[in-house]
């Protein structure tokens, strides 16, 4: 992935909108991916999972790789 702004980070925030995580995973960044997964289901159940999925989503948008 080339950076912020770029077509791979855009996908993957798009991605990340319709699921947490997903995003980090097309990044291959699994463990982040698994953490923002189970938080945004553990924290919906209290209806505060929207929280963790725009994390998701800006954190999948702004990535700027190795």
């Amino acid at each position: 992935m080339a950076g912020q702004g770029s077509t791979g980070n855009v996908i993957a925030a798009l991605a990340s909108f319709f699921i947490p995580g997903l995003g980090q995973l097309l990044q291959g960044r699994l463990i982040l991916a698994g953490i923002q997964f189970v938080l945004a289901g553990v924290l919906w159940i209290f209806l505060l999972g929207w929280i963790i999925h725009l994390w998701s989503i800006v954190d999948a948008a702004v990535y700027k790789g190795s």
